[in-house]
């Protein structure tokens, strides 16, 4: 009987929830897993699913720690959707919140440096949108009835 991929994977998340968020015993979720694996299941899902069981044994990584450079960032970033005033005040307000973000990041470390960056792309999408609105606005003419 072949492994059942997708109730493996169900069970696993299940399982790996319990663990991580309940504090059940990672043992016994072990073992509970390993009984949906059958003994005639090919190689390959065998050590899959027995590879994934294994890792549930593990204790997570601990949440990674952002630098205060990357919560600056943060904090520049919050700012701008506060922006008020004008079409053209906000948009300004955007643009210089990207800029100081790309600021903030070139002054970071190499590996929290993309992710600093990346604040800048919500951002950028909301600056588009204020360029050119995908949505009517107030101002836009009406089409139809």
């Amino acid at each position: 009987m072949p492994l059942d991929v997708a109730g493996f994977n169900s069970a696993f998340s299940g399982a790996r929830y319990r663990v991580r968020n309940e504090r059940a015993d990672a043992g016994r979720e072990q073992a509970r897993l390993r009984e949906l694996v059958p003994d005639d299941a090919s190689a390959e899902d065998r050590e899959w699913a027995l590879g994934l069981i294994e890792l549930l044994g593990e204790p997570p990584e601990p949440p990674r720690q952002w630098s205060a450079l990357y919560h600056q960032a943060g904090e520049v970033a919050g700012s701008a959707y506060q922006a008020g005033g004008t079409v053209d005040e906000q948009i300004a307000a955007i643009a210089d919140a990207r800029r100081k973000i790309w600021e903030i990041a070139d002054r970071a470390a190499a590996d929290e440096a993309p992710h600093i960056r990346a604040m800048t792309r919500v951002l950028e999408h909301l600056e588009d949108e204020l360029r050119n609105p995908t949505w009517p606005t107030e101002d836009s003419p009406r089409t139809g009835n």
